[in-house]
Formats: structure tokens, C-alpha cells, sequence
């Protein structure tokens, strides 16, 4: 009966359909279609599976300090290109690039700011920005923002996000794994507290050398952690990895961190932790 057929020159024709652009995220860890205003409000973390989304330096900023606390500190320092080094593009460009999309002049964040009205030092490291890799910038500032924590006698907070080694710097990049781990050793020699708080993912020369040094080390849940990625490890062994390798929770099971903070409870307890120490 014609009464119940749709003419197709009235039905819209769905290649000329278009839904705007950016409305839908899929989850890294679940693979899951999320809509973004949902992901917003549930703080970036994945509804289905817990996984918890890269935040900007901002937003981190806003969900653990006190409102309006944080200053920079050595906000201009900024790279140079001793090594005139160019792969696809030359090294001045590529930063050039990633000030401009990230606003900071390199790949970690630090400052002053207070956390329940308790001074910190807080360090954040910018996965945006050259996949918050480690370069002489990242290792000067650290170790800056250590020895002012040491002379004010402050606790220290980090949180890692990280690829590990900055390529384009070669071994002026790994000198900084020395660097900023002498500069641990020096802060925690006045029995002052360094809490790292790892993000995912974090990997390569931030694992093998700060972000592990924590007097207490804390995880987001699923974030990936380890030295080299996982694909590349079972290649090298020939082996099948155990499920949920190198996952937050994995680490924890196996005594490599201490603890799995969901991010809604990471400022309480970031203040637990300074109240008890």
C-alpha cells in the first residue's frame, strides 16, 4: 500500500547529512564513544571503563590548588638549539609550534601555590607540549623549583605526564635524569616531602629518573607507566605480557607505586597526606 511507503525524493539523503564536528570522543582504554559534554563533567574520566583523559596544566592547576594560590616561577625559560638539530622540521620551529598551541614556552609547569592553605611547591609536566618530553628546560626548572622548596621548606608535588627523553637535545637530555635526581636526593636529605603523582602515560627517562623517586608514589587508575611501551618489550622477549601490563593497577599489585587515586578524590587526598606528614 503506497499509504505506508516513504517516497524516496522526500527521505534526506545521507551523504548530504553532517553532524558538527568534535561532538564525540573515544575512549583510549575502552574504546568506547563518550559524548564530550558528559567527559566534561565527569572531569575527563571515562564513564564505562574509569579511564582517566590527559588534562590540561590549567584544569590540573584548578582541581588541586587552592583557588587563585598558584605563581609560576621561571615561567619565561625557555630552550635553546645547541645541536642545530632538524628532523621533519628544525627544532626552534617545532617549539615555535607548541608555544603557540599550549601557551608555555616548554613542557613543565612549576610554582608556588597552596593546597588547603598548605604551601607546596607544584610541579606539572605538560603532555601537550612535545609529548611532555624531558629537555635541559624541564631539568633546570625542576631542579630549580627543588632548591626553593628546600629553602623554604616546603613539600613537593609532581605530577608526570611523558614520553621520556626530548630526542632533539640527545645527551643534554639525559644528563637531566643525573640532574634532577641529585636534586631529590638533595631535598629529601632535609627530610622534606616529594609526592609524584604519575599521569597517563609516563614513560622512558621521567620514569627511569624523577617520577619514580617519590617519598609516596600515586597513580591515576589505567595510566600507563613503565620504561619502554609495551608493544616494544613484547617484541624484544617474544613473549606475551600479562594482562593489564604496566597499567597503574598492575604497578600497584606489584609493589611499584603506592596507591590508585581517582582524580576526584586526588586534592583530598594530596591533603590527607600533607596533614599526616
Amino acid at each position: 500500500m503506497p499509504w505506508f511507503k516513504k517516497e524516496r525524493h522526500l527521505l534526506p539523503d545521507p551523504r548530504k547529512v553532517k553532524f558538527p564536528e568534535g561532538l564525540w570522543v573515544k575512549c583510549n582504554n575502552c574504546r568506547g564513544i563518550i559524548y564530550r559534554k558528559e567527559l566534561v563533567r565527569s572531569d575527563k574520566v571515562c564513564p564505562k571503563c574509569d579511564y582517566h583523559f590527559p588534562i590540561s596544566v590549567n584544569e590540573r592547576i584548578a582541581m588541586i590548588a587552592d583557588e587563585g594560590s598558584f605563581r609560576e616561577w621561571d615561567a619565561a625559560l625557555a630552550p635553546q638549539d645547541p645541536l642545530k638539530f632538524k628532523d621533519t622540521m628544525r627544532y626552534p620551529e617545532r617549539l615555535k609550534k607548541n608555544l603557540e598551541k599550549t601557551g608555555y614556552p616548554d613542557a613543565l609547569v612549576i610554582g608556588g601555590a597552596k593546597i588547603n592553605c598548605q604551601p607546596v611547591a607544584l610541579a606539572i609536566l605538560n603532555f601537550s607540549f612535545m609529548a611532555g618530553s624531558m629537555g635541559s628546560v624541564v631539568g633546570e626548572k625542576l631542579t630549580r623549583g627543588l632548591e626553593r622548596a628546600t629553602d623554604d621548606t616546603m613539600p613537593f608535588i609532581l605530577f608526570s605526564a611523558s614520553g621520556g627523553a626530548r630526542m632533539q637535545e640527545g645527551v643534554l637530555s639525559l644528563m637531566q635524569m643525573a640532574k634532577t635526581s641529585a636534586a631529590i636526593a638533595r631535598f629529601q636529605a632535609e627530610n622534606l616531602l616529594f609526592i609524584s603523582v604519575l599521569t597517563d602515560p609516563t614513560f622512558g627517562g621521567v620514569t627511569a629518573s624523577f617520577a619514580m623517586l617519590g617519598d609516596i608514589i600515586i597513580a591515576e587508575p589505567k595510566s600507563l607507566i613503565g620504561f619502554a611501551g609495551p608493544r616494544v618489550i613484547q617484541q624484544t622477549i617474544k613473549a606475551q605480557l600479562p594482562k593489564g601490563f604496566q597499567r597503574a593497577e598492575f604497578l600497584l599489585e606489584h609493589g611499584m607505586i603506592d596507591m590508585v587515586v581517582e582524580r576526584k578524590a586526588m586534592r583530598d587526598t594530596l591533603v590527607q597526606l600533607l596533614s599526616f606528614f
